[in-house]
C-alpha cells in the first residue's frame, strides 16, 4: 500500500483526490496540506511514500516545498499535479527534484499509474510536459557572451578575417579562433555566418545605420 500526502490550496480538489485514492486498496491517504510550508511539516511527521503537490499556492509554493523537502532529507517522491504546463512552472519543479509532473486533466487511471510509478522512483511526465522539456533540452545554452567574445563577433560581423580581428584587438589569431569556438557553443551554431545571424536575432549585435 502506497502512503499519500495530498497538497493543494483548494479544499474541493483535496476532497476529490482523497475520495479517489481512498476507494482504491493500493493507496492510503495519510494526510493533506493546503500550502508548501504545511506540506513540509506534515511530510516530516507522516513520512508518505508519494506527495501529490500542487505548484501555485499561498505562503509557500510547490517548488519551494520540493526544495525544502530535499534539504531536510524527507525521502518521499514528489509528483506535481497542476493545471500549469508553462516553462516557468515545469522546469523549476523538475530541477528542484520532482519525480513526476502531471496535469489535472489526467484520467483516474493515469493518475493511479503515475503514483505507483513515482513510488518506485520512476519519472512520470504528461505528454505535453515531456514535449516541452525536450524542446528546452534541444535549445542552446543561454550563457551570455563575454565582452571579448562580443568584440570578436562585432569585427567578424563587419567582415573582418580572424587575422584582421586579431590585429585590431592586439591578440593572437589562435586566441580569436578560441573566442569564436566559445561563441559557437554559447549560441548553438557551427559557423561564422550562423553566429552573426544568431547574435543579431538575440540582440547581441545591432544593425549599424
Amino acid at each position: 500500500m502506497i502512503g499519500l500526502l495530498i497538497v493543494d490550496d483548494h479544499p474541493v480538489v483535496r476532497d476529490g483526490l482523497r475520495g479517489m485514492f481512498s476507494a482504491d486498496p493500493r493507496f492510503e491517504v495519510l494526510g493533506e496540506a493546503g500550502d508548501g510550508a504545511e506540506a513540509v511539516a506534515v511530510a516530516e511527521r507522516l513520512r508518505p511514500d508519494v506527495i501529490l503537490m500542487d505548484l501555485r499556492m499561498p505562503r509557500a509554493d510547490g517548488v519551494s516545498a520540493i526544495k525544502e523537502l530535499a534539504r531536510r532529507g524527507v525521502p518521499a517522491r514528489v509528483l506535481v499535479l497542476t493545471t500549469y504546463d508553462t516553462d516557468s512552472d515545469v522546469l523549476p519543479a523538475v530541477e528542484a527534484g520532482a519525480t513526476g509532473y502531471l496535469l489535472k486533466d489526467a484520467t483516474r487511471e493515469e493518475l493511479f499509474h503515475a503514483v505507483e510509478a513515482a513510488a518506485r522512483g520512476q519519472a512520470v511526465l504528461s505528454p505535453a510536459v515531456a514535449t516541452r522539456l525536450m524542446g528546452q533540452m534541444r535549445q542552446p545554452a543561454s550563457e551570455p557572451l563575454s565582452q571579448r567574445e562580443l568584440e570578436v563577433l562585432e569585427l567578424i560581423a563587419r567582415g573582418s578575417t580572424n587575422r584582421e580581428a586579431a590585429k585590431a584587438l592586439f591578440i593572437s589569431e589562435a586566441t580569436v579562433k578560441t573566442h569564436l569556438l566559445h561563441v559557437y557553443a554559447k549560441l548553438g551554431v557551427n559557423d561564422r555566418a550562423a553566429a552573426v545571424a544568431a547574435a543579431f536575432s538575440r540582440g547581441y549585435l545591432s544593425p549599424r545605420h
